[in-house]
C-alpha cells in the first residue's frame, strides 16, 4: 500500500487551514455589508480554484456532491436542536404548505420563464426544481450579523419552512434527472411517491430522535466527548436509514435534531456548542468547495440568463407563491411580504445541480453555472436588504437582545435542577424589587445579573432593574413559579 509523500500531506493541510482560516476571518466584512456570510466563503472558493489566484485544480462532482450531502445533515440536524418544538406546532400547517406545494409551484413558475427564454421544457423543469428550496442558514446569518428579532411567528415560519421543503426539491430534482434520462418513473406513481416519502423519512427522522433522547438519559459514557460522538451518530443514522428505506433522509435529519433538541439530556450545552460549530464548519467547507467548482470563464455566457431568471424568481415567483400558499392561513399581508421577499437560496440548489451533473444530463454544466447565478442574486438583492425591509415592514420583536455574558451549567448526568434566565421587562413581577424581597422557594437562588456590559453578584439589596438579564438557579419543579417572578424565560 502507497501513501502520499509527508510533504504533499502537508501542503494539502496547509491550503485547507489557510483557506477556513480566511472564511473565518473575513466573516466580518460580510456581515457589515448584511449579506450572507455563505456568500463569501463561496467568493473564497472561486479565488482560490484552477482560474483564481490560488490555482487549485478541482472538478470532481461526486466527490462535491456527497460532502455537500454530509455537510447539509449536520446544518439541517444543528437547525433541529435550536428550534423549539412550540413554535413549529404554531407555525407547521403554513410552512408545510410552503415546503411543497410552495416549492412545486415555485419550480413551475420558473421554469415557465426559461421556457420563455429558450430552454427546453425538461431542462427548465430541471432549472426550477433545482432552485425551488430556501435556505434557512443564509436567511438567519443575515438576521444575526444585522442585529434584528423578527416577531415570532413570521421568523419560526421561515425557520421550519427552510428546514422541512430541502426533500421537497430533492425528490423533484431526482424524479426530473431520471426522466431526463428516460427512465422516468409515471405520473401517478410520482405522485404518490412524494407524500410517502415524506412519511416515512419523517416517522423515521422522529423515532431515531426520540430513541436518542431515551439513549441519552440512560447511558453513562466517561468523557464529555463521548456524548458528542453519539449524537452525531443519530443525525447520520437518521439520514441514513430513512434514505435507504426510500424516504427523505433530510426531513428525516431536521426531525431527528428537533426531537432531541426539545428534550432534557446530560451535557446538553456542550452538545449545543458542538453540533454549532460543526454546522459553522460545514457551512465554510462546503462552499469553499463548491466554489472551487465554479469556473469564471463558463459563467459568462450564461450570466445575462441567470440574472433575469434570478430577478424573476425574487420579485416574482418567490412573493405570488408565498402570497397564496399563506392566504388559507390569515397572514397579514406585511408578514406574507416578508416571508416571500427573505427567500434566499444557497447550499441546496448548488449541491442538487450537481446531481444532472453526475447522471450525464445533456447540458448539466452550463445548468450548473446558471445555478451559481441565482444563488448569488438572491444573496445580494434579498439578503442585504433584510434588516431595512424587517424594519420597515414593522417585523422586528421587542425582545431584548442576547446578553454580552452567558451563564450555564454542563453535566454528564440528569440533574432536577435547572439554571434560568430571564430578561426582565418593566411588567415583570420581580421588576423594581430587591432580591431580598422576592419570594423565593427553598433552594432556589438568583446567581448572576447582566446590566448592559457589567456582571453584578447579587445581594440582597441588588435591584431589579428592567433590561436586566437574571439567571437563576431553581428545582424543576420551581420553574412555574420562576416564570411567574420574571417572565418567560429566555432561549438557550
Amino acid at each position: 500500500m502507497s501513501f502520499p509523500e509527508p510533504t504533499a500531506t502537508a501542503a494539502f493541510l496547509l491550503v485547507v487551514g489557510l483557506l477556513l482560516v480566511t472564511s473565518a476571518l473575513f466573516s466580518r466584512a460580510s456581515a457589515r455589508f448584511g449579506v450572507p456570510v455563505f456568500l463569501l466563503f463561496l467568493c473564497i472558493g472561486m479565488l482560490a480554484g484552477s482560474e483564481g489566484i490560488g490555482g487549485i485544480a478541482f472538478e470532481d462532482y461526486r466527490f462535491a456532491f456527497r460532502l455537500g450531502t454530509l455537510s447539509l445533515v449536520l446544518i439541517l440536524f444543528d437547525g433541529g436542536l435550536n428550534t423549539p418544538l412550540p413554535s413549529v406546532r404554531r407555525v407547521l400547517p403554513a410552512a408545510s404548505a410552503l415546503a411543497t406545494a410552495g416549492v412545486l409551484a415555485t419550480a413551475l413558475l420558473v421554469a415557465a420563464a426559461a421556457r420563455l427564454l429558450g430552454f427546453p421544457w425538461m431542462l427548465a423543469l430541471l432549472l426550477g426544481a433545482v432552485v425551488s428550496s430556501t435556505d434557512a442558514a443564509a436567511v438567519f446569518s443575515v438576521l444575526r450579523a444585522s442585529g434584528i428579532q423578527l416577531k415570532r411567528r413570521v421568523g419560526a415560519t421561515l425557520e421550519v419552512e427552510s428546514g422541512i421543503n430541502d426533500p421537497m426539491a430533492v425528490i423533484l430534482t431526482a424524479a426530473l434527472v431520471d426522466a431526463s434520462l428516460g427512465r422516468g418513473a409515471p405520473l401517478g406513481w410520482l405522485l404518490a411517491g412524494v407524500p410517502l416519502q415524506l412519511a416515512i423519512g419523517g416517522a423515521v427522522g422522529w423515532a431515531i430522535g426520540q430513541g436518542g433522547r431515551w439513549l441519552l438519559g440512560r447511558v453513562r459514557l466517561p468523557a464529555g466527548g463521548l456524548y458528542a460522538v453519539l449524537t452525531l451518530s443519530f443525525a447520520l443514522l437518521a439520514f441514513g436509514a430513512a434514505t435507504l428505506v426510500r424516504g427523505s433522509g433530510f426531513l428525516a435529519v431536521y426531525l431527528a435534531g428537533l426531537a432531541l433538541g426539545n428534550g432534557s439530556f446530560p451535557y446538553r450545552s456542550g452538545l449545543l456548542r458542538f453540533h454549532d460549530a460543526a454546522a459553522w464548519l460545514s457551512h465554510v467547507t462546503m462552499f469553499v468547495i463548491l466554489g472551487l467548482l465554479v469556473f469564471p470563464s463558463r459563467l459568462m455566457p450564461v450570466a445575462g440568463t441567470g440574472v433575469v431568471l434570478a430577478l424573476l424568481l425574487v420579485f416574482v415567483a418567490r412573493p405570488l407563491v408565498v402570497l397564496l400558499c399563506l392566504l388559507p392561513f390569515r397572514y397579514p399581508w406585511r408578514e406574507s411580504l416578508y416571508v416571500g421577499w427573505v427567500g434566499l437560496r444557497g447550499a441546496v440548489p448548488i449541491i442538487l445541480a450537481t446531481m444532472p451533473v453526475l447522471a450525464g444530463v445533456p447540458a448539466a454544466e452550463p445548468l450548473f453555472h446558471l445555478v451559481f447565478f441565482v444563488v448569488v442574486v438572491t444573496a445580494l438583492v434579498p439578503g442585504g436588504t433584510v434588516g431595512w425591509a424587517s424594519r420597515r415592514l414593522g417585523l422586528t420583536s421587542d425582545e431584548p437582545a442576547a446578553p454580552p455574558a452567558v451563564l450555564e451549567i454542563s453535566s454528564l448526568q440528569p440533574l432536577d435542577a435547572e439554571i434560568l434566565a430571564f430578561a426582565i421587562a418593566p411588567a415583570a413581577a420581580a421588576c423594581g424589587a430587591t432580591i431580598a424581597q422576592l419570594p423565593f422557594p427553598g433552594g432556589s437562588h438568583v446567581m448572576l445579573v447582566v446590566r448592559g456590559e457589567s456582571m453584578l453578584a447579587p445581594r440582597g439589596d441588588t435591584r431589579i432593574e428592567p433590561g436586566d438579564h437574571v439567571y437563576v438557579f431553581c428545582n424543576s419543579e420551581d420553574v412555574p413559579f420562576m416564570r411567574l417572578l420574571f417572565g418567560r424565560p429566555e432561549q438557550s
